[in-house]
C-alpha cells in the first residue's frame, strides 16, 4: 500500500508540475513580466510549500531536526538533482537567461543562513532576520518586474514564441493551471514523503537522516517535476529561476516561519558537513550564471552523480 501511495504521489507531482509551468509562463505573458520573475515568486512559493508544511509539522511533532535536515538537504538536491536531471535529459540553454542578480541574492541568503545556523539554534529572533531578508528579496524582484513592464509589449512578443505560451489564454484558465499546480504539488509530495518515511522507519533509519535524504528528496520532487517540464519546453529561465527562487524561499521563508512555531536546533553534523555541501552546490552554478555556459548532458551526469555520492555519504555516516 505504501508503494501505491508513493507512485500516486509521483504521478500527481508530474502533472501538477506541468500545470504550474504553463500557468506561470502565461501569467508572465499576461502581466508583461518576464518568466524568470514569475518563477522566482509564484512557482518558487508553490514548489516550496511541501517544505513549509513538513517543517511546521516536524516542530509540532517534536522532531525539529527533520525540519532542518529537510531544508538543507532540499537545497542541495535542488541544484545537483533538480538541475542535473533536466540537463541530462535535454540540456538547458542558459545563453539568454539573466539570472546574475537573483543568483547573487541566493548566495547572500545562503551565507546569512549559515551565519545564523552557527548560533546552534534558530529561534524566532534569527527567524525574524531571515524573514526580513525574504522581504528584501521580494521587494527587489517586484521592483525589477515593475521596471520591466515598460518593455511589456516587446517582451510579450518574445514570450509568445516560447512553447506553451498562449497570448489568447483566458484568465480563468491561467488561474486554473496555477491553482491546480500549487495544490497538486504539495499534495503529491505529501503522499510520496509520507509513504517513503514510513518505509524508512520500518528499517530503523534516524529522523535526521530521513530529513536529509528521503524527505529532502521527496520535497524536491515538485522542483524536479517543474524543471523537467520547463526543460522539455525549452524554458531554461523558468527552470533556473525556480531553483534559485525555491532555495531562497527554503532558507528565508521556510526556516523563518517555522522558527515562530518553535526553536529549530542545528545538529553538529549538519554544521560540519551538510551545510557546506549546500553552499558548494550553489557555487557550482556560478559559471553557468555569470558566463552562461551551456548545461549539457555531461554536466547533468556530473551533477546527478555528485548527488548520489552525497546521499551515499550521508547514509554511510549513519552506519
Amino acid at each position: 500500500m505504501q508503494l501505491f501511495y508513493a507512485s500516486l504521489g509521483l504521478i500527481l507531482l508530474l502533472l501538477a508540475g506541468d500545470a504550474l509551468v504553463r500557468g506561470a509562463v502565461n501569467l508572465s505573458l499576461r502581466l508583461g513580466v518576464p518568466a524568470l520573475i514569475v518563477s522566482l515568486t509564484i512557482v518558487a512559493f508553490g514548489t516550496s510549500a511541501p517544505e513549509l508544511l513538513i517543517a511546521i509539522q516536524a516542530i509540532i511533532d517534536g522532531v525539529p531536526g527533520l525540519a532542518m535536515g529537510n531544508v538543507v538537504g532540499s537545497n542541495t538536491a535542488n541544484v545537483l538533482l533538480v538541475l542535473g536531471v533536466p540537463a541530462l535529459i535535454s540540456g538547458l540553454d542558459t545563453s539568454t537567461c539573466e539570472t546574475r542578480r537573483n543568483f547573487t541574492h541566493m548566495l547572500a541568503a545562503t551565507l546569512l543562513f549559515i551565519a545564523l545556523a552557527f548560533s546552534g539554534v534558530i529561534t524566532w529572533m534569527q527567524g525574524s532576520v531571515l524573514l526580513a531578508g525574504l522581504g528584501l528579496m521580494l521587494g527587489s524582484a517586484f521592483g525589477e518586474a515593475k521596471n520591466h513592464r515598460r518593455k511589456a509589449r516587446a517582451e510579450a512578443e518574445e514570450l509568445a514564441d516560447v512553447e506553451g505560451a498562449d497570448p489568447d489564454m483566458p484568465g480563468w484558465r491561467i488561474a486554473m493551471f496555477l491553482v491546480l499546480g500549487m495544490i497538486g504539488l504539495p499534495l503529491g509530495a505529501g503522499l510520496l514523503v509520507d509513504a517513503s518515511t514510513n518505509i524508512a522507519r520500518h528499517f530503523g533509519v534516524s529522523e535526521t537522516i530521513i530529513g536529509l535524504t528521503l524527505v529532502a528528496l521527496g520535497t524536491s520532487l515538485p522542483e524536479l517535476a517543474t524543471t523537467v517540464m520547463a526543460a522539455l519546453r525549452n524554458q531554461a529561465e523558468v527552470a533556473i529561476g525556480n531553483v534559485i527562487g525555491s532555495n531562497m524561499f527554503n532558507l528565508l521563508a521556510i526556516v523563518g516561519v517555522a522558527s515562530f512555531v518553535g526553536p529549530i536546533p542545528v545538529e553538529p553534523g549538519i554544521l560540519r558537513f551538510d551545510i557546506w555541501v549546500m553552499l558548494a552546490s550553489s557555487l557550482l552554478l556560478a559559471p553557468f550564471v555569470f558566463f552562461k555556459w551551456h548545461m549539457g548532458r555531461t554536466l547533468g551526469l556530473v551533477l546527478t552523480s555528485l548527488y548520489v555520492v552525497y546521499i551515499m555519504t550521508v547514509i554511510g555516516s549513519q552506519a
